[in-house]
């Protein structure tokens, strides 16, 4: 029987240590605030906003929220960010994603001050990152690396297999991997023979979005397997669930694994506000 890795609870241990250092900053007059923008009306991205404000009240962080109508326009955006950017209150910011059509996700996220891009996705710290130099490192990469070192002491040598090559998760783990000297192989939708290539993996990150992709069979006996998909489908009896990327049924001969939900998931809002507090340590240094 495998075990299973709770992301649950690593997060309230996180956010703990978060708390702590919230207050030992406030003692030294520094408030760690997180300002988190969201554009339009999606759901979705509301309850994700609501969360994270949520997340920043329980570890005495401060926060900011900006709300901007769908048809605001790229430029009143922009000017949004550049004023949060020039307020010296601020130490994180966050444009929740998706955005409206219309507006380039990726000259907003640009604008975002590198010390303040808390999400990581600067491409000052992507660079950062690919160089091992220090940096904000995306908050679900993050959050993944924080889980296998719960199950991992050395990487020295282990074959590991990312599926999916996204930006947001794939890239940016694959390269902290290889920064605990692993071997990676980053897969994706074109990879010919992937059964095979995840078969020989001493540990699985998978990422690519797709419903129980990963089957038993892809994954050796004593593999980790963490689980990022988060997908909800529907079963015969119309009843929907949220489920993963692996068929984690079929792991009981795997080492340990994530649950979906409760594994990569709460990580990520973990990671989120304690990249805060570091930007704000670092505004200060």
């Amino acid at each position: 029987m495998s075990d299973i890795i709770d992301g649950r609870a690593m997060a309230r241990a996180l956010s703990d240590r978060t708390a702590a250092d919230v207050e030992r900053l406030k003692a030294d007059g520094i408030d760690p605030t997180l300002a988190v923008v969201l554009v339009g009306a999606d759901p979705a991205s509301d309850i994700y906003v609501r969360r994270k404000i949520s997340e920043c009240r329980r570890v005495g962080m401060g926060s900011i929220e900006r709300r901007m109508a769908a048809d605001c326009g790229e430029q009143a955006l922009l000017a949004m960010i550049d004023t949060l950017n020039g307020d010296p209150a601020v130490h994180g910011i966050l444009v929740q994603l998706p955005l409206p059509a219309g507006i380039d996700a990726a000259r907003v996220l640009d604008r975002i001050a590198p010390a303040k891009d808390v999400d990581g996705f600067h491409p000052v710290n992507v660079g950062r990152l690919s160089t091992g130099s220090e940096g904000l490192v995306p908050c679900t990469p993050l959050g993944i690396m924080m889980l296998l070192d719960s199950v991992i002491d050395d990487y020295r040598g282990l074959n590991v297999v990312v599926i999916g090559k996204s930006n947001i998760v794939g890239k940016p783990v694959a390269m902290l991997l290889l920064e605990r000297e692993a071997t990676v192989t980053v897969t994706h939708i074109e990879t010919i023979n992937l059964p095979d290539i995840a078969r020989a993996a001493d540990v699985i990150v998978a990422a690519a979005g797709a419903p129980h992709l990963v089957r038993g069979y892809w994954v050796k006996p004593g593999a980790v397997v963490i689980d990022v998909g988060i997908s909800r489908v529907v079963d015969h009896d119309g009843n929907s669930r949220i489920v993963g990327d692996c068929a984690t049924h079929e792991l009981d001969h795997a080492r340990a694994v994530t649950p979906v939900p409760g594994g990569v998931g709460p990580m990520t809002i973990a990671c989120l506000l304690s990249n805060t507090v570091l930007a704000a340590q670092r505004s200060i240094a």
